[in-house]
């Protein structure tokens, strides 16, 4: 009986971190499909990025202040820092956007943040479960299960088209620019990757 009485709260704020990545990646998406609104859009993910550390804040805060947790601490402090770090990726994805000064899109980045916003997509799921893990625990991994599927596709799609570059573009600046932003892009889905796999182990510690 006495476990019932144990701080969920750290759930609820997991699920708004999980939205603000979330939104962030549907940010990255709408840049690449539409480069000529990046720089109004630097706001919007600032914004998330800002919301997304408070949000942690408040995690820590809670967590510095909680005798009992639903999980281990150092499972919520890695899931905390998780969530916000992903956020930190799309800012950085879209700070390279603008600092190249790219003049257009190329179709595997639009690819590449659309798989991004699948990813997130189902991390944001994966928290609204997450509460009542011994009954969803089916659902959760397979939600973990595809986010490697995602993973796995973005990681083909960068392979294939940094060879693209290095064999169809012929100036070495743009090269470089666009090595560098698809890897921000790839990172953020290995990122993704590695939530579903702190969860995997969550769920496998207390399942």
């Amino acid at each position: 009986m006495f476990l019932v009485k144990k701080n969920t709260d750290f759930y609820d704020l997991f699920a708004q971190s999980a939205n603000y990545f979330h939104k962030g990646a549907l940010v990255i998406n709408e840049v690449m499909s539409d480069y000529r609104g990046a720089e109004e859009k630097m706001k919007a993910i600032t914004d998330l990025e800002h919301a997304a550390d408070n949000i942690n804040d408040k995690i820590i805060d809670k967590l510095n202040h909680t005798f009992i947790t639903p999980i281990d601490r150092e499972d919520i402090y890695a899931i905390a820092n998780g969530l916000d770090d992903g956020v930190d990726f799309l800012q950085g994805t879209l700070q390279r956007a603008i600092m190249y000064h790219i003049s257009e899109i190329r179709p595997t980045a639009l690819k590449m943040s659309q798989l991004l916003i699948e990813a997130t997509a189902d991390i944001t799921e994966i928290f609204k479960l997450l509460h009542k893990l011994h009954q969803n625990e089916k659902k959760i991994l397979n939600y973990t299960a595809r986010i490697c599927k995602i993973e796995s596709a973005g990681d083909k799609l960068y392979r294939e088209e940094v060879a693209q570059l290095f064999t169809t573009v012929k100036d070495p600046i743009e090269i470089i620019k666009w090595k560098d932003i698809l890897e921000y892009l790839e990172n953020t889905l290995d990122h993704c990757e590695s939530i579903a796999d702190m969860i995997r182990g969550v769920v496998m510690k207390y399942a």
